[in-house]
């Protein structure tokens, strides 16, 4: 099992709300309706780790190792939407989300297969820490500045963890495993549809809802996101170039690939599917 070692690791590494967070050095001067309005949409956006928590206890109900280690992942994700709450509460109190606000992100997902869910999260952590990292140097306020670093280093050590179980699903269910990682792996690195949004809050997950099945979808305001990353933290070609590298070379290295590219990553996932037929 991973999840004794996880839990140690994550427990070690684990920031105080209030001691490491420098909430002394708040500079209102340094903080525009628009940044504090997208720290709004961002702790919601964080929220929706909640539906996302019922839908992994749901699908890996056989594997209690995965399902245990959920419980670290869904304290701390909701420990970044607290942070971010906390964050306006004390500066803009204003902007603080409804409870009405938060429950509309919850909202259940249809089944899907477990190993891409886990690796679809693995893409989305990868890109969450860069995406914070981005949004720390877009901010000059040195309190929300401090809290975005911080978020980042926790989803590189999420990404890491999910890595781990992928590695572990390699060594159990090889074939099962490099047919998730090509498929996955296409997607979340592909130029089809843009790249630098494919996370899971963009994602239609509820047929039934379409097309109000993604967290996206759901916000108070469902063009956030697309507008954070272009013109507010401007994550750019280069930024999501990074991104993709990232995941490429974790991906390429776990299946004993070396270095691959998107486009080879597109063409072994039409490969899968062709053999599947």
């Amino acid at each position: 099992m991973l999840y004794p070692d996880l839990f140690k690791e994550l427990e070690a590494t684990r920031w105080n709300m209030e001691r490491d967070i420098p909430w002394d050095l708040f500079d209102a001067s340094r903080l525009s309706d628009e940044q504090a309005h997208s720290i709004k949409m961002n702790a919601i956006m964080e929220w929706a780790a909640l539906p996302t928590t019922e839908m992994f206890l749901r699908d890996h109900r056989d594997d209690s190792d995965f399902s245990a280690f959920t419980s670290i992942w869904f304290f701390e994700q909701q420990k970044h939407a607290m942070v971010m709450m906390e964050y306006l509460l004390r500066f803009r109190p204003d902007l603080v989300p409804t409870e009405a606000e938060l429950h509309e992100v919850r909202f259940e997902f249809d089944p899907a297969p477990a190993l891409e869910t886990v690796m679809l999260h693995f893409c989305g952590e990868v890109r969450l820490h860069h995406w914070y990292a981005r949004a720390a140097e877009w901010h000059a306020e040195p309190v929300i500045t401090a809290i975005y670093q911080t978020l980042a280093l926790d989803e590189a050590r999420h990404a890491a963890a999910h890595l781990r179980y992928l590695r572990q699903a390699l060594d159990r269910r090889p074939g099962e495993t490099q047919a998730a990682f090509t498929k996955i792996g296409a997607l979340m690195t592909g130029d089809g549809g843009g790249s630098r949004a494919s996370h899971p809050a963009t994602l239609h997950v509820n047929q039934s809802l379409f097309p109000r099945d993604t967290v996206q979808s759901r916000m108070p305001d469902p063009g956030w996101l697309a507008r954070w990353l272009d013109t507010q933290i401007r994550f750019d070609r280069a930024c999501e170039g990074r991104v993709v590298a990232a995941i490429l070379r974790d991906l390429s290295t776990l299946m004993g690939q070396g270095s691959a590219s998107p486009e080879a990553w597109n063409r072994g996932e039409k490969e899968v599917a062709q053999a599947a037929d």
